[in-house]
């Protein structure tokens, strides 16, 4: 059942009554979707977040703090819920916990990109040069274009417009202020080969945090399936029962 949000803004996939006991925030380029097996039987809303799915995008070049204070105008009157959130949606859950933590009773985070413990490499030295001459208007957006379609990520190739400024904001972005000042307990469960958020970051990043486990399945990846999936229902199930006692 699709249901609106945010005075229409927000569209979200629901299960079981109202108000959800759990909020779901899918990944980059995902939807909520994702979560049908992990939120099965329970009272839950799978947001679809702005640009994904049936959301519309943003009309400008949002960060995730952004996007948290729209989650959060989406849910300010269903009382304090549980997160689960994976990858970009994690992302956005640090941001709404840190900042609105009355909204949040506990968090369920999965392959979410927070800390680096190596530098970003920097951008090919072709690329950089075609950049700057585009920027001082010697070359044209299409050769500068072409460079980014060689050098650019999957997902930067992928997105488009406002989208694509949206992916390079948040790719930049540090959460170690947001970590810090979150109080509400946090459980952590992490693909062993996830390789788009490794789990010694994410480990490194459940030591910046209040009240965290932090769980590894083996032979899982980045994505919500098999045994991560399983063990991101069993850790989320774990944890409505424990801020429920």
């Amino acid at each position: 059942m699709i249901t609106a949000l945010a005075d229409g803004r927000l569209l979200a996939d629901k299960t079981g009554a109202t108000p959800p006991t759990v909020v779901a925030l899918h990944g980059w380029a995902r939807t909520g979707a994702d979560f049908s097996a992990i939120v099965g039987g329970l009272d839950a809303v799978s947001i679809h977040l702005p640009g994904f799915g049936i959301t519309p995008e943003p009309a400008g070049a949002w960060g995730s703090a952004d996007y948290a204070d729209e989650v959060a105008a989406a849910i300010a009157g269903f009382g304090p819920v549980i997160l689960v959130a994976h990858s970009f949606g994690g992302r956005v859950a640090v941001h709404l916990a840190a900042k609105h933590p009355e909204l949040v009773r506990g968090i369920v985070l999965t392959g979410v990109p927070l800390v680096r413990l190596v530098a970003a490499p920097r951008p090919a030295l072709g690329f950089r040069v075609v950049r700057a001459l585009s920027r001082a208007g010697l070359v044209s957006a299409s050769v500068l274009e072409k460079q980014r379609r060689k050098h650019g990520s999957a997902d930067y190739l992928a997105a488009q417009g406002v989208m694509r400024d949206i992916l390079v904001r948040v790719v930049g972005e540090t959460y170690t202020d947001e970590l810090a000042a979150i109080s509400a307990p946090v459980r952590m469960v992490w693909g062993e080969n996830d390789t788009a958020a490794p789990a010694d970051a994410g480990r490194a990043a459940s030591e910046l945090l209040r009240d965290a486990t932090f769980r590894v399945v083996p032979g899982a990846g980045h994505l919500l399936e098999g045994d991560l999936r399983a063990a991101v229902r069993e850790e989320l199930l774990s944890l409505i029962d424990e801020v429920s006692a």
